[in-house]
């Protein structure tokens, strides 16, 4: 069995993809009985759509691996905190587990939207954090 940090490895393997595409460097996979069934990274300018996180997209991957909507054995690895718009997603979808990198003090759900997960979605958070965050302060440095 693979662990946290050798998941969240593979988001930061998304967050590159992202910031590469001149995206905000947030990449995500979802696992399902210790498969990688999703990958995704932000798309909102490549796509145009302020919706196209990488929360949602991972979501919407390993909803039509999956075959349904529902992702109750899955665990969603994720570089940044989910903001509350993905955060209630994941809780629609009834997501299992959450592992993130990096909080977001400013956007992140925990501070606007404790309870928006699905009650029983067990969260940890600060794997690979540093990695996490120096992507990010890389990426908005080069932006200024």
């Amino acid at each position: 069995m693979l662990d946290d940090n050798y998941y969240m490895r593979q988001a930061l393997i998304e967050a590159n993809k992202a910031a590469e595409r001149g995206e905000i460097p947030v990449g995500a996979i979802v696992v399902c009985n210790d498969r990688i069934i999703a990958r995704a990274h932000n798309l909102t300018e490549t796509l145009s759509d302020v919706t196209a996180h990488a929360e949602i997209q991972a979501i919407t991957a390993a909803a039509s691996t999956l075959g349904g909507k529902y992702l109750k054995d899955c665990t969603l690895y994720v570089t940044l905190e989910p903001c509350v718009m993905c955060a209630g997603a994941l809780g629609w979808s009834q997501l299992s587990k959450l592992v993130y990198g990096a909080s977001d003090e400013k956007r992140g759900y925990s501070r606007y939207a404790p309870n928006a997960l699905h009650p029983k979605t067990v969260v940890i958070k600060g794997i690979m954090e540093n990695e996490s965050s120096v992507m990010m302060k890389e990426f908005f440095k080069k932006k200024r």
